[in-house]
């Protein structure tokens, strides 16, 4: 089996990040997608409107910064580059130019992505996992998924996309001390797996040793 650099395979799909200890967010009755930024019209796409679009399978493993990644995992929902022609495009005001997105979850959650990385072939807004309807410990009732980023890109309870010009100020979570973390660690603006993009300031191979040090990972997979 290979796997991207720093990775190990893990047992099954473990539930991670800074939610891990609190129950997954609610979603309100009528949730919608909303967009914001430089548009010419409101956009607000319910769920039965994201039902609606054309919907593709990707078969992609899950990579946490931690260290350890889900194999196998399949994903189904709607291309984000097919969202994005069929819905932003069209609504985009004149003369507009989005180079970065945030993607922002029930639970307050942002990640900042560039428009060249959400725009991959295999970039999801995902409803469904492994032939299921998508369950809440893994984003209900539609995440991000990009396959090629670390696991923080891929904001789960996705419930608005925020479209930008120039790349946003780093802020990601409502609670000051993950905000401070988060902060302090920054980020890599492109977290691509394979190029090992952790965090913005530290090199690669530093940050997998902390990271193996302080972080439990999941259990690994069976012989």
């Amino acid at each position: 089996m290979d796997l991207p650099p720093g990775q190990r395979a893990v047992r099954g799909f473990p539930r991670f990040g800074i939610d891990r200890v609190s129950p997954p967010p609610r979603a309100p009755e009528g949730m919608s997608i909303e967009v914001s930024g430089p548009l010419a019209r409101r956009v607000s796409v319910d769920l039965d409107e994201l039902a609606r679009l054309p919907h593709r399978e990707v078969d992609a493993d899950f990579h946490c910064v931690a260290g350890w990644s889900a194999i196998g995992l399949r994903w189904e929902g709607v291309l984000f580059r097919d969202f994005y022609q069929l819905v932003i495009e069209p609504a985009l005001a004149e003369g507009a130019r989005v180079e970065y997105l945030v993607f922002v979850g029930l639970d307050g959650y942002r990640s900042i992505v560039t428009l060249e990385d959400a725009l991959e072939v295999d970039v999801l807004i995902a409803d469904r996992l492994d032939g299921e309807p998508l369950p809440p410990e893994h984003g209900a009732p539609v995440r991000l998924v990009s396959p090629r980023q670390y696991g923080y890109i891929s904001t789960k309870h996705l419930c608005r996309i925020e479209l930008h010009r120039s790349e946003p100020v780093g802020y990601y979570h409502p609670m000051k001390s993950v905000q401070r973390a988060l902060s302090a660690v920054r980020p890599h603006r492109r977290a691509r797996v394979a190029h090992e993009e952790r965090r913005r300031h530290l090199p690669s191979w530093l940050t997998r040793q902390v990271y193996r040090l302080v972080v439990k990972l999941p259990a690994p997979p069976l012989e």
